[in-house]
């Protein structure tokens, strides 16, 4: 099975860098073939909008980064997407992410609909400062709904919360629970 990751920081060595990179490790562990993009080393365009993804079926028409991605998506069975905390949401890398997916995706809602619909699993993973993991709780359902809507089988949220105070690595408690996340996307 082959999972990816997309660490949607510019922090190439971040908490949401070794959040996303641990759950992988967990795969890995179980067999799975694994790769990440980190946004601070892709060039990933915004959307424009245009729709020609939908219309000449030849997929998303701006050549940058995010066609190798396309391609890697295309082949995995689970998709790992981190993003830090800002402003109570995802980042904009995050957004900019999640927005050029939608030259790949067809849903059942879609006047594009095509059965080849996601059908992947995800694990969402979030980074924060403040403390409290229940903080921005409206939000990551939210996000977590989105994705089902869009066909992901959202399997996990994890909220790394408190990283203003202590890195993500630096706690013990928790590359054995991103480890245990990563190793649940492998099928038995």
């Amino acid at each position: 099975m082959n999972i990816i990751g997309f660490i949607a920081s510019s922090r190439k060595e971040g908490n949401t860098a070794w959040a996303v990179n641990t759950i992988l490790e967990g795969a890995k562990a179980r067999g799975a073939e694994t790769q990440s993009w980190c946004y601070g080393g892709v060039d990933i365009k915004p959307c424009r909008g245009c729709s020609a993804c939908k219309k000449e079926g030849k997929g998303c028409v701006i050549h940058d980064d995010m066609q190798g991605i396309y391609a890697a998506l295309a082949d995995a069975g689970a998709v790992v997407l981190g993003s830090p905390v800002y402003m109570g949401q995802m980042s904009a890398q995050a957004k900019t992410f999640t927005d050029r997916l939608y030259a790949c995706m067809s849903p059942r809602f879609s006047p594009h609909f095509k059965e080849g619909a996601a059908k992947k699993k995800m694990v969402l993973v979030f980074t924060q400062g403040n403390p409290d993991p229940a903080l921005f709780q409206p939000y990551f359902e939210y996000t977590k709904n989105m994705f089902r809507t869009l066909e992901f089988d959202v399997t996990a949220v994890q909220v790394i919360a408190g990283t203003r105070d202590k890195r993500a690595c630096e706690r013990s408690d928790l590359r054995a629970l991103l480890n245990d996340a990563g190793s649940a996307l492998v099928p038995e």
